[in-house]
C-alpha cells in the first residue's frame, strides 16, 4: 500500500452495503476495455481479499492493469491508500472521487487492458468515468 493520509470521520459517510460487486467491459476506447469493482471494507485484511477477488475474475488475470484506492474508518479516524498497478496517477484520480463522494469502508478498483493504443490522458477521464460509473450503481442499489 501506498502513502497513508488520515482524517476524521464524522460518521456521515457512504458505505457500499455489498462485500463485493463488479461491472465488466464498461468503457472501450481504441480496442483497451475497463471494468470496475467496489467492496465494503473494513481492514487490511478485507482489502487484500477484495483485490485478490479482483483478480481472479474470469479474464481478469489477464489486464493490464488493477488500480485502486480505499478509505476506512477506524476509531473516528479515516485512512486513505492508492495504488496505480503501473497506470500513474489512476489510484489518486479513484483516491479523490472518493473523497469527494465522502465514501468510507469503501475499496474501488479500476481494471484496464490495454488495447495496444496509448490514450493519452483519455486513460483519466476513463478511470474517472469508471468510478463515477460504480458509485452510481451502488446509489441506485440503495435507492431500490
Amino acid at each position: 500500500m501506498s502513502k497513508k493520509i488520515r482524517s476524521m470521520d464524522f460518521g456521515d459517510g457512504n458505505t457500499p452495503i455489498h462485500t463485493f460487486q463488479n461491472f465488466e467491459k464498461i468503457i472501450t476506447d481504441r480496442r483497451s476495455v475497463y471494468a470496475v469493482s467496489i467492496a465494503m471494507v473494513k481492514n487490511k485484511d478485507t482489502i487484500k481479499g477484495f483485490l485478490k477477488k479482483t483478480k481472479k475474475l474470469k479474464h481478469h488475470d489477464k489486464a493490464t492493469h488493477h488500480s485502486w484506492a480505499v478509505r476506512i474508518s477506524n476509531e473516528g479516524v479515516v485512512y486513505e491508500s492508492k495504488n496505480d498497478d503501473g497506470e500513474t496517477g489512476a489510484g489518486q484520480v479513484i483516491l479523490q472521487i472518493l473523497q469527494k463522494k465522502n465514501m468510507i469502508n469503501t475499496v474501488v478498483c479500476v481494471t484496464r487492458w490495454y488495447g495496444g493504443i496509448k490514450l493519452e490522458s483519455d486513460r483519466f477521464k476513463h478511470v474517472k468515468d469508471s468510478t463515477l460509473y460504480v458509485l452510481n450503481q451502488i446509489t441506485k442499489n440503495h435507492k431500490e
